[in-house]
């Protein structure tokens, strides 16, 4: 872990006059802040943009020395705060809750606790390679489970793979998994849990699955950001969700595009690449499909939303009505400009009927709260989609 310590304020403590120190850093796992000055009980920070071109919204830092304060924290770089507030975390990110309250667009105030010596805060509910591990651990051992890599990231880093289901005997169908193109785009992976727990499960769907399909994950493409804290979208020189045309610029994508058709042998039938969208507003509060550039795989996606918004409970308000065409909104040419995205480069394997993107809102959806529990709900509910779907003629 990096020593990125932002700040130190010294802050008048009102009892007794006596000063008390107050420590704002970024040096938690995928920490990212600058903060900027401390006035009374005001505290000025902003995110880093480090690797990007443009202007993105994550954040995360931890705060110690503040017990029995209220503090507030006010963005100096836009509006980075979600629809549920900050992400608090009182055990060192081992959990994490939805302020809920006290919050604007670029605010938000903090009441400390008088045995609250350290509190975490972020745009999101982190997850890291080490909520990977304690994951992977609670699984325990397991006769369709295989743990691989991908690569090694420039920084040193080990790209990790799963292996899931159907692994000692050809199975009828194999399918593609993958989240973090853009690092910072953590909820994604409370899905992927749930979609892993889905497959491993003593139930009907979880049997079916285990015999019939042969699941290939990578949790995180951008590893190396989802471990820094980046932001990850619109990344210099290119975008790892629009790098798979031409020669790759990241080592990570170039080797999922020379593994995947190896290892598929003809038989992928699906690839889907989990994301979160925006902050708010039209979209962005929902969860959505986004629709491909053939009308074919677009019909196909069409006939997987149908099935996923069948399916009970319904964590997150998914439907099908929501999913957003090929030509609509930002799904147009122009986004596609940089390279060809994941999706896009998946629906021309061999084999492929359905190839896609879901994009799993932050904080709300469908006026629903998305936090860890639902996440996973929501991905556990795609195992049971995907069951359906792999079964429909």
């Amino acid at each position: 872990m990096r020593n990125r310590y932002a700040v130190i304020g010294w802050l008048v403590a009102c009892a007794g006059g006596a000063r008390g120190e107050v420590r704002v850093d970024a040096d938690i796992p995928a920490g990212n802040i600058v903060c900027e000055r401390f006035l009374g009980n005001q505290i000025f920070v902003r995110q880093e943009r480090r690797g990007s071109t443009g202007w993105w919204f994550y954040w995360a830092f931890r705060v110690r020395g503040a017990e029995g304060r209220t503090l507030a924290f006010n963005f100096t770089d836009g509006d980075p705060v979600g629809t549920q507030g900050p992400a608090v975390s009182v055990d060192q990110g081992r959990t994490w809750r939805w302020l809920g309250k006290d919050f604007t667009k670029n605010r938000f105030t903090y009441a400390f606790a008088s045995d609250e010596a350290e509190v975490w805060f972020a745009f999101g509910m982190v997850y890291t390679q080490r909520e990977w591990d304690r994951f992977l651990a609670a699984c325990g051992e397991s006769p369709f489970l295989e743990k691989g890599r991908l690569s090694v990231t420039r920084k040193g880093r080990g790209v990790e793979t799963l292996r899931l289901g159907c692994l000692h005997a050809e199975p009828r169908y194999r399918v593609l998994v993958t989240a973090r193109h853009h690092c910072c785009e953590m909820m994604a992976s409370y899905a992927v849990e749930g979609l892993v727990g889905g497959v491993l499960a003593d139930d009907e769907k979880g049997r079916w699955l285990r015999e019939n399909v042969e699941f290939l994950l990578i949790p995180f493409i951008d590893k190396d950001g989802v471990e820094d804290g980046d932001q990850g979208k619109l990344r210099a020189p290119r975008d790892h969700n629009r790098d798979y045309d031409g020669e790759s610029a990241h080592i990570e994508t170039a080797a999922l595009r020379e593994l995947a058709p190896v290892w598929a042998k003809d038989k992928l039938f699906m690839a889907l690449d989990l994301h979160c969208p925006y902050i708010r507003g039209e979209y962005n509060e929902w969860v959505y499909q986004v629709g491909s550039t053939n009308e074919a795989i677009w019909a196909q996606q069409q006939a997987f939303g149908r099935l996923l918004e069948d399916v009970e409970p319904n964590p997150l308000g998914y439907r099908v009505a929501n999913d957003l065409p090929y030509g609509k909104a930002w799904n147009t040419s122009g986004n596609y400009a940089q390279g060809l995205s994941f999706a896009r480069w998946a629906a021309g394997l061999p084999g492929v009927r359905y190839s896609g993107t879901i994009e799993i809102p932050y904080a709300t959806a469908n006026g629903k709260v998305v936090d860890a529990a639902s996440a996973r709900l929501f991905g556990d509910q795609l195992a049971t989609a995907l069951r359906r779907y792999l079964e429909t003629p």
